[in-house]
């Protein structure tokens, strides 16, 4: 099957509610389930893959199911297709009201069409993980591989094993691929992912901001203290928002006069592509309108 994109893989696809912070939470704790629901991410990945234990799949699935709501953006991260246990949790989420289900480790499009077929009528979105070289090189056939698919992104532990990679920035060219990736596709930009040290709060500024520049939108999050931090990496700035509305207030002038493009009053060339990014950066929700909640410990 050939791969076909979305349409409007321009600056502005990205959806205005798009989630900045995707914090994970064990399924085998049901009680920091709930805190995250009623915490500040403004979604929560339920997981029954790394952190759940073989012996507790069984019991872990149920628990997240049972607590699937349509309230809060209520995701799922299953186990490997190839795993004991990854069709099983796709055919008993199938029936719940969750917001999208997150695959792990997906390396072909096969693999997507086969999750999709699993979860049978309901067709959440399902956001897919490429964590290995060859998910990488295949970013794009993965991400056109199926309607359902609303995005990807890297799962970065696995990917430096898979790279035999011991530096950051040995991961550079694959978080480009997977930004171009899912822009080529119509997707909407690659969450970030996680930053593992919990310490350093700095580096995750710093990680995040880099992330913002590089194309990705929103992170996922191992832990709510992290959640602050990457809301204000990946929140445009009141000077941000300042220029895009002068930007689009002179196309405004412009077109009046019959052109597409004008010169500041500084002397920048703005043209339609540089009007598509101010009107990105006006589409992400002000801060004070999006969810909030009690910190958790």
């Amino acid at each position: 099957m050939s791969p076909t994109p979305r349409p409007g893989g321009g600056a502005g696809a990205q959806p205005a509610t798009a989630p900045r912070s995707w914090l994970y939470v064990p399924a085998t704790h049901p009680d920091r389930i709930a805190k995250a629901l009623a915490g500040p991410a403004e979604a929560v990945v339920v997981d029954l893959e790394d952190a759940v234990p073989a012996a507790a799949k069984e019991k872990a699935r149920a628990t997240a199911c049972e607590l699937a709501t349509a309230e809060r953006p209520y995701v799922v991260r299953v186990n490997h297709l190839a795993s004991p246990w990854g069709t099983a949790d796709l055919a008993a989420l199938a029936h719940t009201p969750i917001a999208g289900v997150r695959l792990p480790k997906v390396e072909s499009p096969d693999q997507v069409r086969e999750a999709a077929a699993a979860l049978g009528e309901a067709r959440p979105p399902l956001y897919v993980l490429l964590e290995s070289a060859l998910g990488v090189e295949r970013a794009f056939e993965i991400a056109t591989a199926h309607p359902q698919v609303a995005g990807i992104s890297l799962g970065e532990a696995d990917l430096r094993a898979s790279l035999r990679a011991n530096s950051d920035s040995a991961l550079d060219w694959s978080r480009s691929r997977i930004v171009t990736a899912a822009r080529a596709a119509g997707l909407p930009s690659p969450v970030q992912s996680v930053y593992t040290n919990l310490s350093d709060d700095d580096g995750l500024r710093a990680s995040s901001e880099q992330g913002r520049a590089m194309g990705f939108f929103g992170r996922s999050v191992i832990h709510p203290k992290q959640v602050a931090t990457v809301h204000a990496a990946y929140t445009p700035s009141s000077q941000e928002r300042q220029h895009a509305a002068e930007l689009l207030a002179g196309l405004d002038t412009a077109e009046t006069a019959g052109s597409s493009a004008y010169l500041t009053a500084d002397g920048r060339f703005v043209d339609p592509a540089v009007v598509d990014a101010a009107r990105a950066v006006l589409a992400v929700a002000e801060p004070a309108s999006q969810p909030k909640g009690p910190p958790i410990e």
